[in-house]
């Protein structure tokens, strides 16, 4: 490779393509680019000729770090730039390996770096603007600084590229406090007559902005170059000028409104832009629907409407498409609106790209699911796309298919889907079977057939998830359409037969003996489970003894001959297939002679009507084998954490049962409630199909902070916790957050304290509490004996619940006082600490903190079982002015738990009424439960009627009382 001259100041200036190049590419790919074309000539491999050497084989730091000496020497980097590059790419490698460079170490090479600024060589110095952005993060921010005014000096050079890239690394690591040192050239450069320059400023400017708040107020003085950026006939520069402004008036809802406004009256030559523009106006009209304004209501939602519907008819498929995904996308509007939108996307779906393809189908895919007469008329399109060699588009094309379809035609689309699955993998297949089963709920006079569509791809060739998808799918069917139970259960007698999978045919036997025993002929499903018990191997034999016993429990008539089964498992080579048909057959003989029944034989030969093939309420059989847990074995685990976690409970000698199980909240995963609120409210889901699974994460008991307090301990088990109430600000100089702590007759109060103060620390750290109620008295504090700079630590308060005042809502002051010492670096006290007063906001006590979030089972049958004897109505008006934010407020009122996904409000319904099941218990263990209705009048507003139940009328009317 030639070294160019150090005379010419601007390699680049003869190749504008190269330019072009090197803005187009990544990162990586122009590290990639660069290591290939320095090494291809001068790396070859000694075995076979053409194989280059990995420049990152057997790399040792020590090594490494020893080669980059040569950065210090001033004739080696003139005349040997090519190895300065490779040293650094090796660097660059190790910094993402196990042998990552320490602090120091980092510091030491990044200083080295600096010094090869004095070569002239093109390569060599776009290696070390990337090597400097890929280090700084890794050094001691105070060194960084060093680099600084050799990147300063090529702002000020006549190669464009140098100045380019000069303004990208300077915007990764200066700050605040520099900022002001380089604004005056970062300003000149976004309205530079080079377009790279140009594009580069406002790529830094961005940058900056989202760094810090100091930073993003410095970018913020900036607008008047940014609006002439804009202005700019260059794509990059407009996109970029356009995403700056938006950021600088993000928080101000009129001036985006206004910018928004002014740019949808001029035309872009860059799509990316018009992408950006059309995403803003859909942002600003659903801010506007947040805000209660329907799209008919609001000017500037008709009017962000109508440049949405100019945008379809843009040159470009991707501004066509955001705009179309945006109209579909939009909460509340009328179905008769997105016609024009759909037909874009109709359009689009004959395209040849697959991309347009793929993203036509699927957000055609996700408005079916809330407008399908609206998407019927693309059907035909959809068809064609059936055997695109996308299988991606295939499926997202039949799930549109199965939304949109009618009755009559359900069998053609079973005949189109089974000539897709015969080549597609099991991902698409699953996909289909959820749409399959959707398909079934609504037309659910074709159960049969798609059901037995169902049953043949269970024999069909696949792998264990789409097997369980097809079993979950007739499960949750059966559930839903209980009419066709006892079909859908030989569909799976059927297929447990040939079942490979052993997790499969233990889930089937086990429903089994849920409701095979609830059917007309339970004697039927027998033979089957009985022959799990000979063929299969030893976990489905140990099921199928247990799905026998649950069957004898539930069947009286069939005691006699399902015991001669089970004895026949007393001799399994398996121990836990033993043990259980032991325990089966020791229970049952006690219940046959408890509760003697006929006989097999003899109920044939009897008359119907003299016989009684229910076993007895006290049947023991019965309480063993068909009496289900209270609660989920998942809670079962946590209530046993938390009894084990509470002061004295394992040394306690009262027996353990589920009633002395401390109660815990059910809490509902927020991520999911958000995405389906989102679409329940007009929102679209158009993520992908095969999104990222969320892991669970494990449940904290905050209750473990008192625990571990000894003097708190005396006080029992804690009821419930709220969550963190916060009594300050972020950026305060003391984060101060309280959680309450309900006990039976206590508050303990637990305020956790963070210093941010560097030169100071904080000693007997108390919060004291003052109130006017008569409820609640404070009895005992506990503070925190020190706080540094950067710790967080807990005092407390405890307030007694009076036993002669009834519960009500009470409200308490707040004051963080303590001792405050001022130190040095090296935590030194300098001179005598000094009392402080720190005034926190107030807080309240409410009734709907000692109410738990509990789940029940069957919502309607408690509600029925538990009586109107303690039933307390009521009847207010809230001032809301959508149904979606008074049922959120109505629940947080009331600090129960949603049943039934009732805290849900469809659009679908609108204008009717919304009923809201709440489930709860009460510090005392009071099992409470309220159903309310809320009505939207356009004339007085959001009307609440609610019933409260409960076993006492006096803790029905608190309840009531909550709502505010």
């Amino acid at each position: 490779m030639k070294k160019p001259s150090s005379s010419v100041r601007n390699p680049y200036s003869s190749s504008t393509s190269a330019v072009l190049d090197v803005r187009s590419m990544s990162v990586m790919e122009m590290l990639s680019k660069e290591v290939n074309m320095m090494m291809s000539d001068k790396l070859k491999s000694d075995d076979e000729e053409g194989n280059q050497v990995s420049l990152f084989t057997h790399l040792e730091k020590a090594d490494v770090l020893q080669k980059a000496r040569i950065f210090h020497d001033s004739v080696m980097v003139r005349e040997n730039p090519l190895l300065c590059c490779t040293i650094m790419v090796q660097i660059i490698h190790l910094q993402n390996t196990v042998q990552a460079l320490n602090l120091t170490e980092s510091t030491e090479v990044f200083f080295a770096a600096s010094k090869l600024f004095m070569s002239h060589d093109a390569h060599l110095r776009r290696m070390v603007y990337l090597f400097i952005k890929e280090m700084a993060p890794n050094c001691d921010p105070n060194d960084v600084i060093i680099v600084t005014s050799c990147l300063t000096k090529d702002l000020t050079s006549d190669a464009n590229i140098y100045r380019a890239n000069s303004l990208r690394v300077l915007a990764r690591i200066i700050d605040a406090a520099m900022l002001g040192a380089i604004e005056r050239y970062v300003r000149q450069a976004m309205i530079d007559s080079s377009n790279q320059v140009s594009s580069a400023a406002l790529i830094s400017a961005i940058k900056l902005f989202q760094s810090s708040t100091d930073s993003s107020n410095v970018v913020k003085r900036w607008l008047n170059e940014a609006q002439k950026a804009i202005g700019s006939s260059n794509k990059m520069v407009q996109f970029h000028a356009l995403q700056l402004l938006y950021q600088m008036k993000s928080h101000d809802r009129l001036g985006v409104s206004k910018l928004i406004t002014q740019c949808s009256k001029r035309s872009f030559e860059s799509p990316m832009a018009m992408v950006l523009l059309v995403r803003f106006t859909a942002k600003m009209i659903h801010d506007e629907y947040v805000d209660g304004k329907e799209i008919t209501q609001s000017h500037l939602s008709r009017t962000g409407l109508q440049y949405l519907e100019r945008s379809l008819r843009h040159k470009s498929d991707i501004v066509v498409y955001e705009a179309a995904k945006s109209i579909c996308g939009l909460p509340g509007i009328e179905p008769h609106k997105l016609n024009d939108a759909v037909t874009a996307l109709q359009i689009s779906l004959s395209s040849p790209k697959p991309a347009v393809r793929y993203a036509s189908v699927k957000t055609l895919a996700a408005v079916s699911s809330v407008y399908p007469r609206t998407v019927s008329k693309c059907n035909e399109n959809l068809e064609v796309l059936i055997t695109d060699s996308n299988r991606s588009i295939g499926t997202l094309a039949i799930t549109a298919l199965l939304r949109t379809t009618n009755e009559n035609s359900i069998g053609r689309r079973l005949i189109q889907i089974s000539a897709f699955l015969t080549e597609a993998t099991d991902d698409f297949k699953i996909v289909v079977v959820q749409s399959l089963e959707r398909l079934c709920l609504t037309f659910t006079s074709k159960y049969g057939l798609l059901i037995g569509f169902l049953s043949n791809l269970l024999r069909d060739d696949g792998g264990f998830d789409f097997k369980k998808s097809i079993v979950n799918t007739i499960i949750s069917l059966m559930h839903n359409v209980p009419e066709r139970l006892e079909s859908s259960l030989l569909h799976l007698c059927e297929f447990v037969e040939d079942c490979e999978y052993t997790a499969l045919s233990t889930q089937i036997l086990h429903l089994l003996g849920d409701f095979g025993p609830k059917t007309s002929s339970p004697a039927q499903y027998i033979r089957f489970v009985y022959n799990r018990v000979i063929l299969e191997k030893a976990a489905v034999r140990a099921a199928a003894v247990s799905t026998l016993a649950k069957f004898a429990a539930s069947v009286p008539s069939l005691r006699e001959s399902i015991m001669i089964l089970l004895k026949r498992s007393l001799v399994d080579g398996d121990d836990e297939t033993r043990d259980r048909a032991a325990i089966a057959v020791s229970i049952l003989n006690v219940a046959i002679e408890e509760n003697p029944y006929i006989t097999y034989k003899e109920h044939f030969d009897a008359e119907v009507s003299d016989i009684s093939d229910v076993p007895s309420p006290d049947d023991s059989a019965v309480y063993l084998f068909r009496r289900q847990l209270p609660m989920t074995f998942e809670k079962l685990e946590r209530s046993l954490k938390a009894y084990i976690d509470t002061p004295g409970a394992v040394e306690s000698t009262s027996p353990l049962t589920f009633s002395s199980l401390p109660i815990l909240e059910d809490l509902v995963d927020e991520g999911s409630m958000e995405a389906t609120h989102g679409r329940e409210n007009g929102a679209l889901d158009l993520t992908p199909l095969n999104g990222p699974i969320s892991l669970k994460k494990e449940k904290v008991d905050p209750a473990a902070v008192v625990y571990a307090v000894p003097e708190l301990a005396s006080f029992g088990r804690v009821f419930r916790s709220s969550s963190p109430l916060p009594l300050t600000e972020t950026e305060t100089e003391y984060v101060v957050t309280c959680t309450k702590h309900v006990l039976s007759g206590y508050v303990i109060l637990q305020f956790n304290v963070e210093n941010t103060i560097d030169d100071q620390r904080l000693e007997e750290v108390r919060a004291v509490v003052e109130g006017d109620s008569t409820v609640f008295n404070v009895i005992g504090e506990i503070s925190a004996p020190s706080i540094l700079c950067g710790e967080t630590k807990n005092c407390f308060t405890v307030l007694q619940q009076a036993d002669d005042h009834t519960l009500s809502p009470t409200s308490f002051s707040c004051e963080l006082r303590f001792n405050a010492v001022t130190i040095d670096s090296s935590g030194e006290e300098l001179g005598d600490s000094y009392e402080e007063e720190y005034t926190l906001e107030d807080f309240e006590i409410s009734i709907s903190d000692f109410l738990a979030k509990v789940k029940v089972n069957d919502f309607r049958r408690s509600w029925e079982s538990m009586g109107n004897r303690n039933e307390v109505l009521e009847k207010v008006g809230l001032k809301f002015k959508n149904l979606t934010d008074a049922v959120a407020a109505v629940i947080d009122f009331l600090g129960m738990l949603p049943c039934d996904g009732t805290s849900l409000v469809k659009v679908k319904n609108k204008g009717k009424p919304h009923m809201l099941h709440l489930s709860g218990v009460f510090v005392s263990g009071c099992e409470i439960l309220a159903r309310a209705q809320i009505i939207l009048d356009e004339t007085v507003g959001v009307v609440l009627k609610i019933a409260v139940r409960s076993a006492d009328t006096q803790l029905s009317r608190l309840v009531i009382q909550c709502i505010q």
